[in-house]
């Protein structure tokens, strides 16, 4: 029997120091035998946001305790890894390139192979590990940093049909929670706080709502949350926003993926129609069953990876090494931290003033 390949996957482009073994089994599916991720948010919490210098170190000074312990927990020894997976952007520079030097000098030492790993890609693939999944698929990508509706063709083939042109929608969380006065990291805490509001309470604008296509904007939600959050002086009342906050996020992505379940189908002309819904948003619940129901009105197939992979972690990083490593698809040691590393290398650039749709 031949032996199953083992993949250390190293990630560190936020404020997750996080490592990860996994291998595979027989019928070739994605085998996790640990995953370790370390938080930041006491950290942080004083700033109200994550302070890049601080998150570098913090990452320096855990990052051979936390690889140690992915080796301790999955039951290898270290000379078994066959090949070392660091993420390499997008992200903050400075975090980025802890975890990157860190899988360079272990692959280096151990004579293994190193493979550069885009975050995004490992976001895109992180339902595998826990569902059988198979190219095509329409990819919603929604977390801290990023939103975008994906064309998934196939490993390394991406085709973005929509994104934000300003905030992200897990920074529009953050910062809604924020000015409703929650400790950094609060977007979660937003779905707590509905649960006691009224919904219907504040009209918020819903920005490029009826243009665009499947692009997404929040800067001007988040704007009027701020404005609002200034009158308020009732706990109730900012249950309210909250509710409607959220109420209104999950009208617009209602609206935006129908629209991209329409230039999917059309664009990647798939035999099968799934969609995939991944990143630190997506542990959302209310956002769930949305996006679970409007996939049973449209026929598509709704796939989420679970709760604790939604987040930024090192097995997702891990699966990605391991489906390069059977390509043979390595990198050299001198591969550079990107900070800005899109997906789909050929889609315009939409962020910033001016931007035209």
């Amino acid at each position: 029997m031949s032996k199953k390949p083992l993949i250390l996957g190293i990630e560190s482009s936020c404020d997750e120091t996080a490592a990860s073994i996994i291998s595979e089994n027989d019928q070739g599916n994605p085998v996790v035998l640990s995953n370790v991720v370390s938080s930041q948010v006491d950290v942080h919490k004083e700033f109200g946001g994550v302070v890049p210098e601080l998150a570098a170190r913090s990452h320096i000074e855990k990052i051979d305790l936390i690889v140690k312990k992915a080796v301790d927990d999955s039951g290898i020894k270290i000379n078994e890894i066959d090949a070392v997976a660091s993420t390499a952007g997008p992200g903050l520079i400075v975090c980025l390139s802890v975890g990157l030097s860190f899988g360079k000098a272990f692959a280096a030492s151990l004579n293994k192979p190193f493979i550069a790993i885009n975050h995004l890609e490992g976001h895109a693939l992180s339902p595998k590990l826990n569902s059988k999944l198979n190219y095509p698929y329409l990819l919603l990508l929604i977390s801290g940093g990023h939103s975008q509706y994906l064309g998934v063709k196939n490993l390394g083939e991406y085709k973005r049909l929509g994104t934000t042109i300003d905030d992200a929608i897990g920074e529009a969380f953050d910062k809604t929670a924020k000015l409703l006065g929650i400790e950094f990291p609060g977007g979660p805490q937003i779905e707590v706080l509905a649960k006691k509001g009224n919904p219907n309470k504040y009209e918020l604008p819903k920005p490029i709502f009826n243009k665009g296509g499947c692009n997404l904007s929040f800067a001007g939600l988040k704007t009027a949350v701020l404005k609002i959050t200034k009158k308020i002086k009732s706990d109730q009342e900012k249950f309210d926003l909250a509710a409607s906050f959220q109420k209104t996020i999950i009208e617009i992505l209602y609206k935006k993926t129908k629209i991209a379940f329409t230039e999917f189908e059309k664009e990647i002309n798939p035999k099968e129609k799934k969609f995939v819904v991944a990143g630190g948003v997506a542990a959302n619940k209310e956002i769930r069953n949305m996006l679970i129901n409007l996939c049973k009105e449209k026929k598509f197939e709704s796939i989420f990876p679970t709760i604790e992979l939604c987040g930024d972690n090192a097995a997702m990083i891990a699966l990605v090494g391991l489906e390069k490593f059977k390509l043979k698809q390595f990198n050299k040691l001198d591969f550079p931290a990107k900070p800005r590393w899109p997906l789909d290398e050929n889609a315009i650039f939409l962020k910033g003033a001016g931007v035209k749709l």
